[in-house]
């Protein structure tokens, strides 16, 4: 039956959903507090009064409602005065079944943390009036470039299989550039593998002995004094791995927080994005058979300075 149910949207965000586990509470109130310690107990309280926690059928779940082990339930992220984050996306394809977007520096691809409605998906499906729309593959929030999308449950497996199936990763090839220090002792091309993992600050990974998780195939395409432009292309998909392997290299890229040295927390600086660009797709499409680029119209600036201002189009 949950099939046949519309997908849930509030104002172009969709909804999250959780399955709750086992447990002895005597609600779902209780058990959405055990989950979401962070959010204070009267918060949910108010949102199920404003019947914007669901259950599975899309029906509003009240305070009292009795809790079930396994019960699906739906709720809309809120984030008070949620910061606006002032640039563009542009959408460079859009068919029946693909969306291709040009994602800016900062923006998110989904919804997560404090980030709700200034994220690529709630953008877009508020402008394309999709909500089944969905990312195929992310990228950083700091990463800017190409985000492939679904707009069709009817066809979306078929693209989903690009990037979950490892037989399949020579049908699919990401480019990436980044701006980062020069590299003069080592010779280019070269491929760069390691075995990457969660360190134990949760938002890091870093890189530890052992059979290789990772490798990514690295070139340079401009020299300048103190910094290279590199061509990345990752032939797996870890977390952080191209700014992991640049950082394992010698050269952090321009612009990282996080790496080859975490930075004191501070807000955004949009005057010093990381330099690092989601260039180009090229697949192999699964419904016609027929090869597909699609290019990025952002470039890395050297020397790093504010990117263009948003002006969605």
């Amino acid at each position: 039956m949950g099939s046949n149910i519309p997908l849930l949207s509030r104002d172009g965000v969709p909804a999250s959903t959780v399955h709750l586990p086992r447990g002895d509470w005597a609600t779902v109130l209780d058990a959405l507090c055990a989950r979401f310690p962070r959010i204070a107990r009267d918060a949910w309280r108010d949102r199920m009064n404003r019947g914007v926690v669901l259950d599975a059928n899309g029906r509003p779940i009240e305070p009292e409602r009795a809790y079930r082990s396994g019960l699906r339930v739906h709720y809309f992220r809120e984030v008070p005065a949620e910061a606006p984050i002032p640039f563009d996306v542009t959408v460079l394809h859009r068919d029946d079944h693909l969306v291709i977007a040009d994602k800016p520096h900062f923006l998110p691809v989904m919804p997560a943390g404090i980030h709700v409605r200034e994220t690529l998906l709630t953008r877009l499906i508020e402008r394309l009036d999709n909500p089944h729309l969905v990312p195929l593959h992310r990228i950083d929030r700091g990463t800017a470039g190409l985000v492939m999308l679904s707009p069709n449950p009817k066809t979306r497996a078929q693209y989903q299989a690009l990037f979950q199936d490892r037989s399949n990763r020579k049908r699919i090839r990401k480019s990436y550039e980044a701006l980062a220090p020069a590299l003069p002792g080592l010779a280019f091309p070269r491929v760069y593998s390691s075995r990457i993992v969660r360190s134990a600050q949760f938002f890091r990974m870093c890189e530890l002995a052992g059979s290789p998780n990772s490798e990514t195939t690295l070139d340079v395409l401009e020299r300048h004094a103190t910094h290279w432009r590199y061509a990345l292309q990752p032939l797996t998909g870890r977390t952080h791995q191209l700014r992991v392997h640049l950082a394992a290299l010698g050269a952090g890229i321009l612009g990282d927080r996080l790496y080859p040295e975490l930075q004191p927390q501070a807000p955004d600086d949009h005057a010093r994005p990381l330099q690092l660009l989601a260039r180009a797709l090229e697949f192999v499409d699964p419904r016609s058979g027929t090869t597909r680029r699609f290019e990025s119209e952002r470039r890395l600036i050297d020397p790093p300075r504010l990117v263009s201002p948003r002006g969605d189009r």
